[in-house]
């Protein structure tokens, strides 16, 4: 049992890792770009949620929706400010101008939420799992997040490959030009994979604000771990990007419960480097073949 709690909570970790960093996959299989406010808006699905619910008193069922509706529209501004106009001119500067625009959105809500860190209490958070009297140390919660996760990755393989919606998307990352000659919506197929990438960031948030502590300022490090397991699963395999983010929660999990949180980033990030230098297009990534 000493090691089953932090593999199970690993499991959770790394999950929510993985859903923040599909948001990446979306658009980066969509336009070749990427939303570096992801981690922005998974600390907006844990504020919004925690306002909504404990703030403004909804019910968690109409919550939790509403704070993922909330950051899918976020991802919205986020296209429409900080990377169509940038598109438009072939111009690579929507880099920036995300990680600017998730800045901003950070220190709004630190000005509006404040700097007191804050819980929130949850039905799946009030016992631990036991298994034949003995408790398992994690919560049902720990459990959700996967399932949550592995679906969500099933879901996007699977339109992927196998839908009309999933062959537009390829074409549409191909030749945008080309894409909508053939009367494909391209700039509504941009906006909505903004729209889905902030939403699956904001779920992430909202999913695991019962177990963190909720601030303004948990978005930076969300969002560069998110991005470290995109980088590690290949940024076009979703289940790779899964894969990924299981192995790099359980590690940080397992590092923190027996050398101390002090050297978890340390061993996470080593590790991230050394896979990277073996597996340079990702763990299940495949290289590209370039034409010369």
């Amino acid at each position: 049992m000493d090691l089953l709690a932090p593999l199970l909570s690993g499991l959770a970790l790394g999950s929510m890792y993985g859903l923040i960093a599909l948001g990446f996959h979306i658009t980066f299989s969509v336009c070749g770009a990427l939303n570096f406010a992801q981690g922005t808006s998974a600390m907006l699905g844990a504020v919004l949620l925690f306002t909504l619910e404990r703030t403004l008193g909804w019910p968690v069922l109409l919550a939790a929706p509403a704070t993922i509706a909330l950051c899918g529209l976020y991802g919205l501004l986020v296209e429409g400010l900080a990377v169509r106009p940038f598109l438009k001119r072939r111009s690579d500067a929507w880099l920036m101008a995300t990680v600017a625009l998730g800045l901003v959105t950070d220190n709004a809500t630190l000005f509006l939420f404040g700097t007191e860190p804050r819980s929130l209490s949850s039905i799946l958070t009030a016992s631990s799992v036991s298994v034949g009297g003995a408790s398992l140390g994690v919560y049902p919660l720990h459990l959700l997040i996967p399932v949550v996760g592995l679906a969500i990755a099933a879901a996007l393989h699977w339109i992927s490959r196998k839908t009309l919606l999933g062959t537009a998307v390829l074409a549409v990352a191909q030749n945008r030009d080309a894409a909508s000659l053939m009367g494909i919506p391209v700039s509504a197929m941009i906006a909505a994979a903004f729209a889905v990438s902030s939403a699956l960031a904001g779920m992430a948030g909202a999913l695991v604000a019962p177990l963190f502590t909720i601030q303004p300022d948990m978005g930076v490090v969300l969002g560069l771990k998110a991005f470290a397991v995109a980088i590690l699963g290949g940024l076009r395999n979703p289940w790779g990007i899964m894969t990924a983010g299981v192995l790099f929660g359980v590690v940080e999990a397992a590092s923190a419960s027996v050398l101390g949180s002090g050297y978890t980033q340390m061993l996470t990030f080593g590790l991230v480097i050394l896979a990277l230098a073996l597996r340079p297009d990702g763990l299940l990534g495949r290289a590209e073949v370039r034409k010369v």
